[in-house]
């Protein structure tokens, strides 16, 4: 009789693989829509927001009001599918928001404009953001958890930056999508029907997720046949965003908002400013994995305040070089890609921090909601509040204002706690 062994040993060794690789594609699609769709707010704007007669900085506001809503939609959905993943299992539950996301994003480029559909059009517009906002708050923590639960032992800070990282990715899809139909079309063709192109590329995208997360298997964490349901406390949620609330306004104010404030406020071209923000997103890029690698081996804490007291010290002398005439491109060039890089050390520790902070049967839940909450209030609003308050005021400086003033705020909660357990 001859006795069969079963090598289980390489599937074992590709299952973190395909779980950064599952975890990570619809973070990816997810802030690649985002993206587009702040880069290409001017143009939304226009198509959506201002109607005959109404003026620019108006329908800027407008638009970026539909951008904030759809963060206040993150929340519900963190709660409603985190909840579920918590109880039926990541993997479902990502098979289920990677297929609103993209149908979602896909349905944007197909819309008709004010021009074509009068009030109807901004309304359409919106509910989409908000399906895409409750897909979005159900996507980070599902994603997270897959990630963290995945990683080996003491790489779960590394594994966990997959996500920022993916994020990064996203933003620079987007602004390479942007600024390429910005070099290829003229500036007619593109506000005519180029920026629907970005829109509908969500498609492959999602049909890619969609065939990784089929295949992928449940996390080992959950699978644990001794968990018990666990609940999640105001005060663990209240902690949570205090900690990641820099990351949140920072991140959207230099790496999203900044093309509208360059063109609006500084009066900067729409090439000029995509490729202000490519720089900055590529120093986002570079500091991620390392960032959370780093923090495996010396803790989350020290990275993120590292990034937080920076922003806090860096902001305003940041907006006064890019205000600067007499600074040469290289000279802007390099702060940029340094603002970006002091945010990737906030955001590569951030989701592993989140993760260690909540058990395994509440984790979907709580670092879901913390994040949702953080970038409902801190990010969402962010092109909101920065671009009335310019418009009020005639300050050019609010956006160093108030990403210094969130990072201020993350910088006290992050010296009051723990912390958190690496592993």
């Amino acid at each position: 009789m001859k006795l069969v062994f079963e090598d289980r040993t390489a599937p074992e060794r590709s299952r973190p693989l395909r779980a950064l690789a599952a975890g990570s594609v619809g973070n990816f699609i997810e802030w690649y829509e985002f993206g587009v769709y702040g880069y290409f707010a001017t143009v939304v704007a226009e198509r959506f927001f201002t109607p005959a007669g109404g003026s620019a900085a108006e329908g800027l506001v407008r638009t970026y009001a539909s951008f904030g809503l759809a963060f206040f939609f993150r929340p519900l959905g963190a709660a409603l599918f985190g909840r579920l993943a918590d109880r039926l299992g990541r993997r479902p539950v990502l098979i289920l928001v990677v297929t609103l996301m993209t149908g979602a994003t896909a349905l944007i480029g197909l819309l008709p404009t004010y021009a074509q559909a009068g009030v109807v059009a901004p309304w359409l517009l919106t509910f989409l953001r908000a399906v895409q906002g409750l897909s979005a708050g159900g996507e980070f923590g599902g994603a997270v958890a897959i990630l963290t639960e995945f990683a080996p032992p003491g790489r779960r800070g590394l594994y966990g930056a997959w996500q920022s990282f993916t994020v990064a990715l996203g933003l620079l899809g987007g602004a390479g999508v942007a600024a390429g139909l910005a070099s290829a079309l003229t500036e007619g063709q593109l506000h005519s029907w180029g920026w629907r192109l970005p829109f509908l590329l969500a498609l492959p995208l999602g049909a890619l997720a969609l065939w990784l997360r089929v295949g992928l298997d449940e996390t080992p964490e959950f699978r644990e046949p001794d968990v018990r349901a666990a609940r999640v406390s105001v005060g663990a949620i209240a902690s949570a965003v205090g900690r990641v609330m820099g990351w949140s306004a920072a991140g959207y104010t230099f790496l999203v908002v900044l093309p509208s404030y360059l063109q609006t406020a500084l009066h900067t071209g729409f090439r000029t400013a995509l490729l202000a923000t490519v720089v900055a997103n590529l120093g986002f890029a570079a500091a991620i994995l390392p960032a959370g690698r780093l923090s495996d081996r010396i803790g989350r804490r020290p990275v993120m305040l590292t990034g937080a007291g920076l922003v806090v010290v860096l902001a305003l002398p940041l907006l006064g070089l890019l205000q600067d005439g007499g600074a040469s491109a290289g000279v802007k060039g390099a702060a940029l890609f340094g603002a970006g890089a002091v945010v990737g050390l906030m955001a590569g520790p951030g989701p592993a921090l989140l993760a260690e902070m909540f058990p395994a049967r509440a984790r979907c839940t709580g670092l879901g909601l913390a994040y949702a909450l953080s970038n409902a209030v801190f990010s969402g609003c962010a092109g909101l509040i920065i671009t009335e308050a310019v418009k009020r005021t005639g300050n050019l400086d609010v956006p160093g204002y108030y990403a210094a003033a969130a990072c201020a705020v993350s910088v006290v909660a992050l010296v009051r706690s723990r912390e958190t357990k690496a592993g």
